[in-house]
């Protein structure tokens, strides 16, 4: 018989509840998935926003695809076949797909008005001019032409790809400087875009990338390589944010010159490494090769909006020929060998 005295033993706890004490994230939402897989696609963006860093990396590293999968990607996701990490339905898609279809369609609908608009007006040069009878009175041949009129006013000059280059990046003086190893350069300011020319000789790594006010990356790894360099490249193209500086990293001296990008140079035929150009002409064939063995990738920026502008992305040698929208326009190639352009 036991004792009345005795206390009793602790109750036990209970037993955990599997799952309980891991709650799941919050569901993804639908507007972010849609805005990020539209603006942000080719970067893969939507991907890392719904927890596949895999196939986010992925996405990013073929620049969408080449806009294959960009286009895939949002076709899922406004048809709601779209699922997070963890297979879940995005949150608020019965409720806002009705207007992500309008203003996807919208958009879509006004680029290829205005596609048509631009080549309609592009191929009217010739304008029939009815004959005009010749009067009887004579032209004293001594007379000089008019001066122009607000009637009649001087025909402003063509724009030209350095013009509008320098108009839409900004012009200021080249910066050149040079040291040996890690550093911070201040780039020009009131400048959104430029060039930079770049040298080492150092063994080890030797890379550029482009920062912002706070220090933040915008996205532009401008070189990574190792050893010795000699190349140009492009700041401001396709940026996520405004930099304000270069980081260096090196182990070797450097040379860095900043330029405006409409100081770079017409399209060459041939050459080795980096380059950066500009395209005056019209929509055209653009036939490449190269012999190197790391990444050959040719990047045409315009002034279009919906343009993707990647033209090619291939690792090791490469040939083929590619559509060139029409000028002005800027092109950057990136390339460890030789490399060939044919416009036709």
């Amino acid at each position: 018989m036991s004792n009345p005295s005795t206390p009793a033993p602790p109750a036990m706890p209970a037993a955990p509840v599997p799952g309980a004490q891991f709650p799941q994230p919050p569901a993804k939402s639908f507007i972010a998935t849609w805005l990020f897989a539209w603006l942000l696609g080719v970067f893969g963006v939507d991907r890392f926003y719904l927890g596949k860093v895999g196939t986010g990396i992925l996405k990013l590293v073929t620049f969408g695809g080449l806009g294959i999968w960009v286009l895939v990607d949002l076709i899922m996701v406004l048809v709601g076949a779209t699922r997070d990490k963890l297979g879940r339905p995005l949150e608020g898609y019965d409720k806002h797909r009705v207007i992500a279809w309008i203003v996807t369609g919208v958009v879509i609908v006004l680029g290829i008005a205005m596609g048509a608009v631009n080549g309609g007006s592009g191929g009217n040069d010739a304008v029939d001019v009815p004959a005009v009878e010749q009067s009887d009175t004579t032209t004293d041949e001594s007379e000089q032409p008019a001066e122009p009129t607000e009637e009649a006013p001087a025909e402003e000059p063509a724009v030209t790809a350095a013009s509008w280059a320098n108009e839409e990046w900004g012009e200021f003086a080249p910066v050149e400087q040079s040291g040996t190893g890690d550093t911070l350069i201040t780039l020009p300011e009131g400048a959104t875009g430029g060039i930079v020319t770049a040298t080492h000789n150092g063994e080890r790594n030797f890379a550029i990338s482009v920062l912002d006010a706070s220090n933040e990356t915008t996205g532009e790894l401008l070189v990574n390589t190792i050893g010795t360099y000699s190349g140009m490249t492009a700041w401001g193209v396709n940026a996520f944010g405004e930099g304000a500086r270069l980081q260096v990293t090196a182990d070797g001296a450097w040379t860095i010159t900043i330029s405006p990008m409409g100081s770079a140079p017409a399209v060459a035929q041939s050459g080795t490494g980096d380059a950066v150009f500009l395209y005056d002409g019209g929509a055209a064939a653009l036939t490449a090769t190269h012999d190197g063995e790391r990444n050959f990738a040719i990047l045409e920026e315009t002034s279009e909006a919906f343009n993707m502008g990647l033209l090619v992305n291939e690792i090791g040698t490469y040939s083929g020929t590619v559509p060139l929208s029409a000028g002005p326009s800027v092109i950057t190639v990136t390339a460890d060998g030789n490399w060939t352009l044919a416009i036709e």
